[in-house]
């Protein structure tokens, strides 16, 4: 159908259609912004407010009371990078294993005027979109909830919007290639074998740098996106703690970002051609 349409008029054809795309689904996010907000932040809301408010107020802290504050410090950034790839996952893994799988929801979108891949794309920016607005929900509540002061320092402004937005992007193409990749019976193992596993060995509890004990572990976790968007974070909201160099976590970041993409695209491909 595409190659019906003029070259001339196809870039905007494109454009407007992915638009249109756009459109609908900040529609339906606007009329269930209740449960997405519910669904963002309860999970970082319940580690912090356990972590850092309830351990310090009860006289137990990690790795000793007296490192509690230290803790919280180290506690945000993390937490604001897991609302963000567990909004990914929700915003476009869940959604679109049930439309490819299950409710052919897919098969509408896919007879818009566009290439099957500006599809794809406008999965991975409507789940960006949404990470994005996940941290702007999660870092207030994070910063505010603990017991003990929060060390925050934003001395590179731009810094923060280039980590965000490339987090965000990670986050809905992760979502991507998660959604593309299991079928609506498989979505339990979604969360055994990945939700859980990228939480625990994303740096979300503690900077890359502390793992140099366990050597084997801090390469293993290099394969885990959610460390890029930990670090990153870090290295913006609290320049203070550990963290990767600036240059090597923006690099990491551009590097995942393209492979799961790539990832992403080819599992949608397959299995909507199939």
């Amino acid at each position: 159908m595409t190659d019906l349409i003029h070259p001339r008029h196809r870039g905007s054809i494109y454009w407007s259609a992915f638009l249109g795309l756009l459109e609908r689904d900040v529609r339906v996010l606007r009329r269930q912004f209740l449960p997405f907000l519910v669904r963002t932040v309860m999970n970082p809301i319940l580690f912090v407010f356990v972590f850092a408010y309830v351990f310090p107020r009860i006289g137990q802290g990690i790795s000793g009371a007296g490192h509690a504050a230290s803790f919280a410090t180290v506690l945000v950034p993390g937490l604001v990078a897991v609302g963000m790839i567990f909004q990914g996952i929700a915003a476009v893994a869940l959604p679109l294993v049930n439309e490819i799988g299950r409710t052919k929801e897919i098969e509408d979108r896919l007879m818009a005027p566009v290439p099957i891949r500006l599809v794809a794309l406008e999965k991975i920016v409507f789940g960006s979109l949404q990470s994005v607005l996940a941290a702007a929900v999660v870092f207030p509540l994070v910063y505010l909830i603990p017991a003990t002061d929060v060390e925050v320092h934003i001395r590179n402004p731009v810094l923060l919007v280039v980590v965000i937005c490339l987090g965000g992007l990670i986050s809905g193409a992760f979502g991507l290639v998660i959604g593309a990749s299991f079928r609506p019976q498989q979505v339990p193992l979604i969360f055994s074998i990945i939700v859980i596993p990228t939480t625990f060995l994303g740096c979300v509890y503690y900077p890359w740098s502390s793992l140099a004990a366990i050597r084997w572990l801090q390469v293993l976790v290099l394969f885990n996106p959610l460390v890029y968007i930990s670090e990153g974070l870090r290295s913006a909201l609290t320049p203070d703690v550990p963290h990767m160099p600036v240059a090597a976590i923006l690099v990491a970041q551009l590097t995942v970002l393209a492979t799961l993409v790539w990832l992403g695209l080819r599992a949608f491909l397959r299995r909507v051609i199939d």
